[in-house]
């Protein structure tokens, strides 16, 4: 399948539909008593352009551990509405992320590495980020750290290529061994219970596991996320966390700074978009 070019309009709208399912999202979260921050690109575009990158595609949201399994066992059941649903890979039901997600339902949005998976819910999404704490000892953050690359190696079925030539080969040996998804599902989810059994209010930093290697290897001050601060975004505000910038500076550098032009292109690989239509009806 062939990877869709979005117009500067098109782009426009899928902007304009993922704040509508954050409004919608955060709506709840406030009935619930759910601290969400955005992160990523959200957190940077808010400071640096009021709103949206220019060219981004989607609004990623932290949110703490707890909360995360909280509500991947309860949104479905109480969010009133059935227009947002919760999705996350489990024993049963495989999306090849390692991160739970807020769907709107009324919509097609078909990632290239999804496509071959029909049971996934393939409409407009927001990711949520699980925060873990960071162990205070450094034999066990480096354990963490290595369950944390089990966890994603496993649930998303691909080697590390980025972390040099051994781990790599380590990597395909260990996913040539483990192939069918029973015994895949066993060890992914070992590794993300040893991951996240830090409790936050037991430890002086907190950390990202769920994303790549250059991400999970950093410690946040737990200050950064104490509370939320509402910042004006497009043409509504979004919650950042109070320590944003040195959130942004730790993880991106000089995040005032745009990027090189021909990095200034949205980050997913589209292969289908409707807007209009559900996944359900054109899939």
């Amino acid at each position: 399948m062939e990877i869709v070019n979005l117009s500067a309009d098109e782009l426009k709208r899928l902007q304009n539909k993922n704040l509508e399912i954050l409004e919608k999202f955060l709506k709840f979260c406030d009935e619930h008593s759910i601290k969400v921050f955005a992160c990523g690109g959200g957190c940077i575009g808010a400071v640096r352009h009021k709103g949206f990158i220019p060219w981004d595609d989607d609004i990623d949201l932290f949110i703490f551990r707890k909360d995360y399994e909280w509500l991947s066992e309860n949104f479905n059941r109480l969010y009133d509405t059935n227009d947002l649903y919760f999705e996350r890979t489990t024993k049963t039901h495989y999306t090849r992320l390692q991160l739970g997600a807020i769907v709107d339902e009324n919509t097609t949005f078909v990632k290239e590495r999804q496509a071959d998976l029909k049971e996934v819910h393939h409409g407009v999404r927001i990711d949520l980020v699980p925060l873990d704490g960071c162990p205070n000892s450094r034999l066990r953050r480096k354990c963490q750290i290595l369950w944390a690359l089990i966890f994603s190696m496993f649930i998303v079925g691909e080697p590390h290529t980025s972390k040099g030539k051994v781990l790599e080969i380590i990597s395909k040996m260990m996913l040539f061994f483990f192939r069918t998804p029973k015994s895949r599902y066993k060890i992914w989810r070992l590794a993300e219970k040893r991951m996240s059994r830090f409790s936050i209010s037991k430890c002086d930093k907190i950390t990202e596991l769920c994303a790549w290697y250059q991400y999970m290897v950093n410690e946040y001050p737990k200050s950064i996320f104490e509370s939320a601060v509402l910042m004006p975004f497009e043409n509504t505000k979004i919650p950042l966390p109070c320590g944003y910038d040195e959130y942004l500076k730790t993880a991106f550098g000089d995040y005032m700074v745009l990027p090189p032009i021909k990095e200034q292109i949205p980050k997913h690989d589209i292969v289908k978009i409707d807007l209009e239509k559900s996944y359900k009806e054109l899939l």
